[in-house]
């Protein structure tokens, strides 16, 4: 236990998790990132003692608390980057902070600390920035993936595409005007450069000029249903969370089928909750199969919905991702729920 000037106080245990949430996003960037000074004094409130400090491997310190000796601190730090056995110079105590690849950098502490605890409160740091590292890795890779699925237009459809607007130039040139448009929607939309989240009433109109072009292209053989409630088309989701839905229900459903196919899509709000449904009268799959696409393990053509799973579950839980209904011959359905209100999620 550490106990510093103000130790005759509780903390309150909640509060405590609260401050060990914000100080993991703080550290994120490590001790050397812009929000290692907020850190150090979340901590120090804490903890409790009359100052500390987050030194990185330079020996760059970010200070909270009372003023303290800057020889005497810049010298600590020193001897414990170099792995030097430091000596205690009251009220100051410096302990390195290790990370799981080696020494992140230094906890400086100011008040009455016991060693046993100082170090205690360094794994903590030291923890504190590896959950910050997974974190910001993860949303790296996020970001890939977003890259990724943007980059996913398929060779085929753009050439149909181009081929179906090409041959309509001279016999309905009003038409092929009109998909030329829907086209370069289409594109734009895929290709943009933009944040994390849009509005639902975004997605919507991307799936619409999809669609429009794959009738194009498809012609009586696609039918297409789509129906949104007014109230939800405000509701913010993550960037490109249907056109891959849609997508893939062309493309495994009604391309390979025989005859004309139906593809349906609805949203609606139920509850405090905004539901999509993706649904197909196409070939449908084997239970096993779709459980395999959504865990990445699926072929690579449908590597999207894997992506959309994962984006899903990662900004607003584990029980928020897809769920897929199908049965071989029996067609598929999509479903998305997402809350219509989520703090943070926001064009």
């Amino acid at each position: 236990m550490i106990r510093g000037t103000r130790s005759g106080a509780r903390a309150d245990p909640m509060a405590a998790l609260g401050t060990a949430r914000r100080v993991v996003a703080d550290l994120k960037d490590g001790l050397s990132g812009p929000g290692a000074r907020r850190a150090a004094h979340r901590l120090r409130r804490l903890l409790g003692v009359r100052g500390l400090g987050l030194a990185d491997l330079s020996g760059t310190l970010s200070w909270s608390g009372r003023g303290t000796d800057e020889e005497a601190t810049a010298s600590l730090i020193e001897q414990v980057l170099q792995g030097e056995t430091t000596r205690d110079r009251p009220p100051l105590m410096a302990v390195p902070v290790h990370a799981n690849d080696g020494l992140a950098g230094v906890l400086v502490l100011s008040g009455l600390v016991r060693r046993s605890s100082a170090h205690e409160a360094a794994a903590w740091v030291a923890d504190a920035v590896e959950r910050g590292r997974l974190e910001a890795s993860a949303d790296r890779a996020e970001q890939a993936e977003l890259r990724a699925l943007r980059a996913e237009i398929s060779p085929h459809f753009v050439y149909n595409a181009l081929t179906v607007i090409s041959s309509l130039m001279r016999s309905e040139p009003d038409r092929a005007g009109e998909l030329m448009l829907d086209f370069a929607d289409y594109t734009r939309y895929s290709l943009a450069r933009r944040g994390d989240y849009t509005m639902l009433t975004d997605e919507f109109h991307a799936i619409e000029t999809y669609l429009a072009l794959q009738r194009a292209v498809l012609g009586d053989r696609l039918r297409v249903q789509v129906r949104v409630a007014p109230e939800v088309l405000g509701v913010a989701v993550p960037y490109l969370v249907l056109q891959p839905l849609v997508e893939n229900a062309i493309r495994h459903g009604i391309e390979p089928r025989a005859g004309a196919g139906l593809v349906q899509v609805t949203g609606e709000a139920v509850g405090n909750d905004c539901v999509i449904s993706v649904e197909d009268d196409g070939l449908g799959m084997d239970p096993a199969k779709a459980k395999a696409v959504l865990a990445g393990r699926g072929a690579t053509d449908s590597v999207g919905l894997a992506n959309v799973d994962r984006r899903l579950r990662h900004v607003y839980g584990p029980w928020y991702g897809l769920v897929v209904e199908t049965e071989v011959d029996a067609g598929t359905r999509v479903l998305v729920r997402v809350p219509r209100f989520q703090p943070g999620v926001m064009p």
